[in-house]
């Protein structure tokens, strides 16, 4: 009985929605992204001139969206307090063979510093390859073996053990296959050298494994932000990427082979190995300062149960001012990072306010700092303004795809939770089939602001554009691997701008699906969970008493 009255109940609401005549505006979407995209909002980086522009707009938006203030003592902001930092130029190099190399910056060695610091000064650091740097119990596996880091380089191999693991190999299917878990993040590998008092981090890079190429590594140019934060557990001085050809040369230096350690560093009986004889130095001047940024937070507050919340998100912040490109442009507009997703929100608030009053309050949420490690969200997740307890999903957009109608929709992360068969569900009724991510190996799961959010428990659901080639209504899946190759050229550039030839079509199927799915949700007493086999789930049954279920 209890499972025939949620299926009525649920064909009612989705009968509801689809005769609402309500639809999501591609000219609506291209302007605002155009407008954020523009040259007043100086690539719209935290804590510099475009920040301002910014968020009046963004605030704007949402008034005439029909939204009221969802931030800090009722007003539309959430501060967020930000550690900005800039190496300038100094030197590093690494002592190997008896030899002095030197390692430049963007060339060799890509670092920067999220300590509050006016200088980084390491003198002939010991160096250790830790291989991948995991500690995970529940896969029994362990790459530091007790090893002491104190005062030590860590380097470490991106991605996961198994992400170049060939069948039979220890290591195949324990983190998931081709699929990046957040153990092969960078985040997690800077945050366990720091957690084991290295003095620096740095990762050996490679396309395939980090999932994008050099030129994406260096693009913040030495800029960093980091959250304030407070107590002993301190980020490492210096952390960063080595260039993986300057990488197999520092270890050949050393009498090691990088390519034969990969295959080790693929069994848990890995060992780590110091690089003997090399020891690392530095010396850069640090410009250090303590900013503040904000979340611009929307709502439209909930006529039966105020206190549920089902929430939409999207980054309003880009990479700001860099150097000039081959044709002399210094700003890095993020158009489709994530500009588009600020659209997006804001035509779902619109199409919210024209319909009746929501059950749940909608929460709409416009981050900061997500370039810069998801700070924005991160902020929130530790610092809530509504319980996480009793957010029913987050529904994230972060990179929309502008190459034109879909047949499908690229599914990231799945697996992880019932929000993927609200997809399935609401794609079908637009036509369209679900695809899962085909370059799983760069964990995007784990790349975008709503797992600030998933981590603590929160069901979420991630459309992003960069997952997959769409299945295009016009060139099918060439014309879509097209689109996505030119765009990742841009990916973080300044080419990364709106242009009269961007078709918001498909774009705007997407942001429909995410209206329909959190309309559901909001209309219902719904709550959707996380898969039994999601690392999430246990956090969410933690507070399950919390909610109430039909």
């Amino acid at each position: 009985m209890k499972r025939m009255w949620l299926a009525g109940l649920l064909l009612g609401s989705t009968a509801a929605i689809a005769a609402d005549p309500l639809t999501i505006d591609p000219a609506r979407l291209s302007d605002i992204t155009r407008t954020l995209a523009s040259e007043p909002f100086q690539g719209r980086a935290p804590a510099t001139p475009g920040e301002k522009p910014t968020l009046d707009y963004i605030i704007a938006q949402f008034k005439q969206a029909g939204l009221s203030p969802a931030g800090d003592n009722s007003g539309w902001t959430q501060r967020v307090p930000l550690v900005h930092t800039r190496l300038g130029d100094g030197r590093m190099s690494v002592t190997a063979g008896g030899a002095e190399v030197p390692l430049v910056q963007k060339q060799q060695i890509y670092v920067s510093t999220v300590r509050h610091v006016d200088r980084v000064a390491i003198a002939k650091a010991p160096m250790v390859f830790v291989g991948y740097g995991v500690t995970a119990p529940e896969r029994q596996w362990d790459d530091f073996k007790g090893q002491d880091l104190k005062g030590k380089v860590a380097v470490f191999l991106v991605n996961d053990p198994d992400f170049e693991a060939k069948p039979g190999e220890p290591a195949a299917g324990k983190f998931g296959g081709k699929a990046m878990t957040f153990y092969g993040r960078w985040v997690y590998k800077y945050q366990e050298a720091a957690r084991r008092g290295a003095v620096a981090a740095l990762i050996v890079h490679d396309t395939p494994g980090a999932g994008y190429g050099w030129n994406t590594v260096i693009a913040p140019g030495g800029e960093n932000y980091d959250i304030v934060r407070t107590g002993p557990d301190q980020p490492v001085l210096l952390q960063g990427w080595i260039e993986g050809e300057a990488a197999r040369d520092l270890f050949r230096r050393a009498g090691l082979d990088l390519d034969k350690l990969r295959i080790e560093a693929r069994s848990p009986a890995f060992k780590p190995v110091a690089l003997q004889g090399s020891a690392f130095s530095a010396d850069l001047p640090v410009k250090s300062e303590q900013v503040q940024s904000f979340n611009v937070l929307g709502q439209i507050r909930g006529a039966k149960r105020p206190d549920e919340t089902v929430m939409y998100g999207a980054h309003w912040d880009a990479y700001g001012i860099g150097v000039p490109d081959a044709q002399g442009r210094t700003i890095r507009p993020g158009a489709m990072d994530d500009a588009i997703g600020i659209a997006g929100m804001v035509e779902i608030a619109r199409a919210f306010h024209a319909g009746p009053k929501p059950d749940r309050t909608i929460v709409f949420a416009a981050w900061t700092g997500e370039e810069r490690g998801l700070l924005g969200s991160e902020h929130y997740a530790v610092h809530p303004l509504f319980p996480l307890e009793k957010t029913v999903a987050n529904l994230t957009m972060d990179i929309l795809q502008t190459g034109g109608p879909a047949r499908d929709v690229v599914l990231v992360g799945p697996g992880q939770s019932d929000l993927e068969d609200d997809l399935a569900r609401e794609a079908k009724a637009q036509g369209r089939t679900i695809t899962p991510e085909t370059l799983p190996e760069r964990g995007l799961f784990y790349r975008a602001d709503h797992f600030s959010v998933a981590k603590r428990g929160v069901p979420t659901l991630l459309l992003m554009g960069i997952a997959g080639p769409h299945d295009l209504v016009n060139g099918g899946r060439a014309a879509g691997q097209k689109w996505l190759d030119a765009y990742m050229a841009c990916y973080h550039q300044t080419c990364d701008a709106w242009t009269p030839d961007l078709n918001f079509e498909g774009a705007a199927q997407d942001v429909a699906l995410l209206y329909r799915i959190g309309r559901e949700l909001a209309f219902t007493g719904r709550w959707p969970d996380w898969r039994p086999s999601s690392e999430f789930r246990q956090v969410r049954d933690k507070s399950a008493s919390q909610r109430k279920r039909p």
